[in-house]
């Protein structure tokens, strides 16, 4: 009896302590949250700001990482269609260069068929002396492909000049507008005779001298001039150009004025080489 006694109020004192522990950790509890809570406050008033700053730090440089990534795609497509356009581009030019080259030689046949009775041989532009008009050149062919001195020059529209100097495989061709260059000339339409007489100072009127017409010989603006009968050179009837701007010369015996050339003395590239000579059509 006097065990059990002894075991029940063991027990109670147990009972007593855990409840007084309980108690003792509410008021602790409760004393430390309104202790707690102004730290809390102040401490949430200095973090809450960093927190959102960091957040939005973050959320901008995740932005511009995928606006450059963007962008990086952006550059990489571009330089893509750039490659594309060029190859387009030189497509483009090449397929330009080709149809200007063909043009050329549909002139250069045409030329051809506008002087059937002469063997011609075509040759290609390689040098040149001049930085306006072409007033002498170089060409492709030379004594290897029969050419000879002062053999016929044509191109574009008509005549260029005669061959001054051959070499094995170039020639050098004198055109008419250089200085000191005479062609005996006639008009077409009644065989008047005149003289052609080249003079670079005129090339950038793109005209060179027309002289010694008879006097009272109605020449109008247009009117074709062509290589003369009795030229020494030149074969007849090779057109030289345009007349312009005849009149009367002081002596009241003679007309002058100028010549608008057949040929584009800026821009040639192929020409015709005639291998006809004048003198020996002559002795023929």
């Amino acid at each position: 009896m006097k065990n059990k006694l002894s075991a029940l109020m063991n027990s109670k004192y147990i009972l007593i302590a855990v409840t007084v522990l309980c108690a003792a950790f509410i008021g602790t509890s409760f004393f430390t949250d309104r202790l707690v809570a102004p730290l809390r406050d102040a401490v949430s008033t200095v973090v809450m700001p960093l927190q959102k700053g960091m957040n939005y730090i973050g959320l901008w440089v995740a932005g511009k990482y995928d606006t450059l990534q963007e962008l990086n795609s952006v550059l990489e497509e571009n330089k893509k269609l750039q490659g594309q356009v060029d190859s387009l581009v030189e497509e483009n030019n090449q397929l330009k260069q080709e149809s200007y080259e063909l043009d050329r030689l549909r002139q250069l046949y045409e030329l051809d068929e506008k002087y059937p009775g002469y063997e011609k041989v075509a040759a290609r532009v390689i040098g040149t002396t001049s930085t306006n008009w072409y007033s002498t050149f170089t060409v492709d062919k030379g004594s290897r492909d029969g050419i000879e001195k002062d053999m016929n020059v044509i191109a574009g529209g008509g005549l260029v000049g005669i061959i001054t100097d051959v070499g094995l495989n170039y020639s050098i061709v004198k055109t008419i507008i250089e200085d000191n260059s005479y062609v005996s000339a006639m008009l077409i339409d009644t065989g008047d005779i005149c003289t052609v007489e080249g003079d670079i100072e005129l090339m950038d009127s793109g005209l060179i001298h027309l002289r010694y017409f008879k006097s009272g010989l109605e020449i109008r603006n247009g009117d074709k001039i062509v290589t003369s009968n009795i030229s020494d050179k030149y074969l007849q009837g090779i057109l030289i150009g345009y007349a312009k701007d005849v009149a009367t010369d002081p002596n009241n015996l003679t007309q002058s004025g100028y010549l608008l050339p057949a040929v584009d003395f800026a821009h040639i590239q192929e020409v015709l080489i005639i291998k006809q000579k004048k003198e020996k059509l002559e002795e023929g």
